[in-house]
């Protein structure tokens, strides 16, 4: 079934971070009836602010919060009052810029 924007009331934003599945979590996101949108993770606050999202997902990706060349988003990005999930990379860089810390588990 092919659906459009106007087939929803609801957006949600995926960062891309290079993951190879952020085109299938938007998919997956669109199988519930809400509009989801694939846009790269530098996009601006502003631009960010224009698509009037509900909730925003950073996706996975190949890098670590503690790369020096690490993608990273606006900072304002953080401070839009929305639900933010994060994938893989995505969740070391919520956690990272909320004061948390990432870490390699032990290999038992």
């Amino acid at each position: 079934m092919k659906t459009s924007k106007s087939d929803f009331m609801d957006k949600i934003v995926v960062l891309d971070f290079g993951s190879q599945y952020s085109h299938l979590i938007c998919r997956r996101i669109r199988e519930f009836s809400v509009y989801a949108e694939l846009v790269p993770f530098d996009i601006s606050f502003e631009e960010l602010q224009k698509h009037n999202p509900k909730g925003i997902i950073f996706s996975g990706g190949p890098s670590s919060v503690y790369n020096s060349n690490a993608p990273v988003p606006e900072s304002k990005i953080f401070d839009m009052k929305l639900p933010l999930l994060g994938i893989c990379y995505g969740h070391q860089l919520i956690v990272n810029k909320f004061g948390g810390k990432v870490k390699r588990a032990n290999k038992e």
